[in-house]
């Protein structure tokens, strides 16, 4: 099947660059709604068979025109929320921002077990996502579908399950608001990358606005997997917004 990881328009939370990650979260500010209503006519090629938007009042925001355009419904799930900010909820300072990106790109290096304080761990946030992927996978079976998420949770996700992005892939490269990460596959098969926010992914192994906020950032050097004693991670580039 081919799914289309979809980030929600911008928010007034993104231009603040805030951790903003808890329901219900914000609406879409003036140019969030635009990317929004862009969608149907961005997508136009793709024939969507289902749509999915997660609990975040952005995503769902977000999906409205392309379902409309489409005459089909949203499903809504709560596993394709965005990554849990825990105690870094509504921080915007670097190193909060440092510390959930640094935390969060752990997780398809290895370490799942690592965990925000009063967040997820990596087993948590991916077995949530990959619920929802798995419930669209069977009731579409090989056809497109579209899913409407954030920022973390896009990224991340993709370089856990495609087999051609890696970790430092995903760190260096941003998601702009309404990006999209196209990948093919099935939970069974595994999944490969196409395309990323219209960049085209090799098949083997990849390697590299408007303010998006800190989720779509990226980081400078490339995360590393667990160990004992992880030395800082470099801090996250000054040039795009996270959740």
């Amino acid at each position: 099947m081919r799914l289309l990881l979809i980030r929600h328009g911008q928010t007034p939370s993104n231009l603040g660059h805030f951790l903003d990650t808890a329901l219900p979260g914000p609406g879409l500010t003036d140019l969030g709604l635009r990317q929004a209503a862009a969608l149907p006519g961005a997508l136009a090629g793709e024939d969507i068979a289902a749509l999915y938007a997660s609990t975040l009042t952005r995503t769902q925001l977000t999906a409205a025109p392309l379902a409309a355009a489409r005459a089909i419904e949203v499903r809504i799930r709560d596993g394709i929320r965005e990554l849990s900010a825990g105690d870094l909820e509504m921080r915007a300072d670097e190193e909060a921002i440092r510390q959930y990106l640094t935390t969060v790109f752990a997780w398809p290096a290895g370490d799942l077990a690592r965990r925000l304080p009063g967040g997820e761990d990596g087993a948590e946030a991916l077995a949530r996502f990959d619920a929802v992927v798995a419930e669209a996978a069977e009731a579409e079976k090989h056809r497109t579908v579209a899913l409407v998420s954030h920022g973390a949770a896009i990224r991340v996700w993709a370089a856990a399950r495609a087999r051609n992005v890696t970790v430092d892939f995903a760190a260096r490269h941003g998601l702009d608001n309404t990006g999209v990460v196209v990948v093919e596959g099935s939970p069974d098969s595994g999944w490969t990358a196409l395309s990323w926010a219209g960049t085209v992914v090799p098949a083997v192994t990849a390697s590299g606005g408007a303010d998006g906020g800190p989720a779509g950032r990226t980081l400078p050097g490339p995360e590393t997997g667990p160990a004992p004693a992880p030395a800082p991670a470099p801090a996250p580039a000054p040039d795009q917004s996270t959740t």
